[in-house]
This record gives structure tokens, sequence and C-alpha cells, in this order.
């Protein structure tokens, strides 16, 4: 089918790590490759799965106090780049853009952090920035790329894999896609009330 694309590479940034091992087995296993930063990455290693490091593909370092890791033009080139645009082809080959072609988040606990009573400035470092970002940027390239946009979704991914392998369907993607998005809203939602004092 036309519309099935690959997964070869797997970005992956994660607040939880509870439930990921099952998932990073089953994609080690279909041959995919992993990229990620800091505690992810030192999970993933753990198991003894190789990983690449999110800046040895930006070449900067996580950076203020780990609020800028992913934020760079090359992690974001390789989730948004439409991979049958040539315009967007050529770029990607100038600037040295690797393709993403799974990006895998568990955003910070907001909820969990406002809930437990913690001091305003704790609450403010746990709005996530990066990764509510690269859901957005998965989920807006849904065409490409498959986005897994919280724990809730390791199983729906983990099914998939489990039934035709490493690859996807656009319904597949769209539908992880609208997912996505409700995260983000309901994200948001959690956090504008946090503003307003509600």
């Amino acid at each position: 089918m036309a519309d099935t694309k690959k997964i070869k590479t797997a970005l992956i940034s994660v607040y939880h790590k509870d439930g990921l091992d099952e998932l990073l087995k089953k994609l080690n296993a279909e041959g995919v490759k992993f990229l990620s930063t800091g505690g992810t990455q030192s999970f993933i290693e753990s198991l003894g799965y190789e990983c690449q490091k999110v800046e040895d593909v930006t070449t900067y370092p996580s950076i203020l106090g780990g609020r800028v890791k992913t934020l760079h033009p090359k992690v974001f080139g390789g989730i948004l780049a439409r991979r049958d645009n040539a315009g967007d082809r050529e770029q990607m080959a100038q600037y040295e853009i690797p393709e993403i072609d799974l990006v895998v988040v568990d955003l910070y606990p907001f909820e969990d952090t406002v809930a437990g009573g913690a001091s305003e400035a704790d609450i403010i470092e746990k709005i996530d920035i990066g990764g509510i970002s690269l859901i957005r940027a998965g989920a807006k390239n849904f065409n490409d790329v498959v986005i897994v946009p919280s724990k809730a979704e390791y199983a729906v991914l983990l099914d998939i894999l489990n039934a035709q392998g490493a690859e996807t369907t656009l319904a597949q993607r769209r539908m992880l896609a609208e997912r996505a998005f409700g995260v983000s809203s309901h994200y948001d939602t959690a956090i504008h009330a946090w503003f307003a004092g509600k």
C-alpha cells in the first residue's frame, strides 16, 4: 500500500520509563534505530540497546538546566520534513537532517506536581516545552511520522508492531495524531487552569 511507511529511526524522550522496555524490545527486534537524550538514553542503553545521543546529531549539549535538549532544527526538521517534497528532501541533505519516523514522548507530570503541593518554581519547571513540541510536530506530519504521545499509547503501537512489523498505515498514523492532539490539549488546559487559579 502506498500509504504504508516503515519505521527506521525512533526519537524517544519520556518522563515515565515504566512499560517502555517491551516497546523498545520489539522496535529493536525490527531493526529500528534509537535516538534519545539524558535519562531516557541511559535507560535504553541499560537494556543493552544502542542509542545515538541527540546532542551528537545537533552538536549541542542539553543546556539551561535541561530546559533545551531537543529544540533544534536537525531534530524538528527530521520530524517535520515532507518525504514526498523535493525541496524538503534537498534541504535535509544540505543540512544533514536525519529522517525521524517515530516519536515517543511521555510529558513531565504537570498535574501530579500541582496535586502534590509543589512550590510555584517546581510547578513551572514541570511545564514541558520540548516534549509538547515533539508531540505537535509528529502529529502535524502524521503523513510520514508515527507519534506516541504518552505511555498510555505504548500498547497501541506495540499491538501494531506485533501485527504488521515496523510498518504503519496512514489511518493508524492519523489515529495516533488525533490522540496526540488530545494529549496536548489536555496538558495545556491543565496548565491554563493552574495559571487561572482554578
